[in-house]
Parts: C-alpha cells; structure tokens; sequence
C-alpha cells in the first residue's frame, strides 16, 4: 500500500506541473516538493507534454526497479489540454507502476501549479503543489545525488 501512496503522489505530483491554457508562461522546467523530480513542459502541437529533466538517486533507483534504466528522458505528461478556468486535464504516464492515469492540474498563480490524481473512479486521490524553476532546462542538470 505505501508503494502504492508513493507512486500515486508522483503521479499527482506529476499532474501540477501542466498549467493553464498553452501559454508560454506556462511553459519550462518544474519541480515537485521534495525536488527529486524535474519536469519540462513544452508545446506538444494541440496540447502540452512534458519530459523528466531530473532524477534523484532515489527516484533513478525506483525507476531501476520497475525496469527502465533512467527516469530522465522519460516522457510523462501526454496530451494536457485546457479544461477552462486555467485548468487543464491529460495522461500521466507513471514508470514506476507501469500504468497510464488520467490526471488534472490547477494553475494557481505563475510558479505554482496543483495537480490532482485519481484511481479508482475517483476513491482515491492525491494533489501535490509544484513550483516552477527559474532558468529554463537548458540550467538543469541530471544529478546523481539527492
């Protein structure tokens, strides 16, 4: 079950980093609240995507024990599109359970995004808050570290 909790968070987690109607504000690099994960959100035609830019060694090491030999380059957020209100709602690819969610994301203000994920027809869920990076990807750095 706590496996379960952990993968759930990452997905919610994963969910905030999409934002608002394809702005380019919306756009860049984005972290989760631990900083171990790094996402960039870029234009995907139609929609926005996003892609692991940064991994911890625990998150390299989570992702090693599901089957795949790094987090970073994966693709994880699909097809985000608007929902109205600065919402947004797409796929949410989570490695570390294999599996495919649907999830939203609130666009709270310019640096913070709330995403939400369910299973089970909505039994559970989870929201994370992620903050947007300054600098852009081309600052970030895959690290081996915590």
């Amino acid at each position: 079950m706590s496996k379960f909790i952990t993968a759930l968070a990452a997905v919610a987690a994963l969910f905030t980093f999409v934002s608002a109607p394809a702005h380019a504000e919306n756009l860049g690099v984005w972290r989760n609240p631990k900083d171990n994960i790094r996402l960039h959100i870029t234009d995907c035609g139609p929609s926005m995507c996003g892609w692991v830019v940064y991994a911890s060694r625990k998150a390299e090491a989570d992702a090693k024990k599901s089957g795949y030999d790094t987090l970073v380059g994966q693709q994880v957020l699909r097809d985000f599109a608007p929902t109205g209100n600065g919402n947004m709602k797409g796929k949410v690819f989570v490695p570390t359970l294999k599996v495919t969610l649907s999830g939203t994301a609130e666009f709270v203000d310019a640096r913070t995004m709330r995403a939400k994920g369910c299973v089970l027809g909505g039994l559970f869920c989870k929201s994370q808050v992620w903050t947007r990076v300054d600098g852009g990807v081309q600052q970030v750095r895959v690290s081996k570290g915590e």
